[in-house]
């Protein structure tokens, strides 16, 4: 890879880190505000995504002192709607991961012909992050709903 493209390919990871840093606090908050007979499983799946949030943050950390960088400290946005209903938080999740995936796709385009870790990388996120967007549209649904959630 040249020079700028290192130096992109560096800025993405760590708008990357930070997107997924801010994912394990927004899911560690989902998880303390679940109330009522469902709360075990669905606190389960909260945590299970940051725990998977702070492996993705990691790995792009790593990819970013490959590099050459210096891994950010900074975290992605935080959003506080004070609205905890189940709804609201898996609609919120699915926003942050449309975000995180968008970043994912920015570097595999720029990945492209010029580093085949970094393609790999981003198509393995890539997917990751497809099939965890597609399991929060299928708990948006109503049951009975065979249609994408659309909001």
């Amino acid at each position: 890879m040249q020079t700028q493209d290192k130096q992109q390919a560096i800025a993405l990871l760590n708008r990357i880190m930070e997107l997924e840093l801010a994912g394990v606090v927004r899911y560690t908050h989902y998880a303390l505000m679940i109330y009522g007979y469902n709360r075990i499983p669905i606190v389960s799946w909260l945590t299970e995504q940051g725990d998977e949030g702070l492996l993705h943050a990691r790995r792009a950390g790593e990819l970013i002192t490959h590099f050459g960088g210096h891994p950010s400290l900074g975290i992605g946005p935080l959003l506080e709607t004070h609205q905890h209903d189940i709804g609201a938080i898996l609609r919120e999740s699915l926003e942050h991961e449309q975000a995180a995936l968008a970043t994912y796709y920015e570097l595999l385009e720029l990945a492209q012909g010029k580093s085949v870790l970094l393609e790999e990388y981003a198509r393995e996120l890539i997917a990751a992050e497809e099939l965890h967007a597609g399991e929060v549209n299928k708990m948006l649904r109503k049951p009975g709903d065979i249609a994408e959630f659309d909001g």
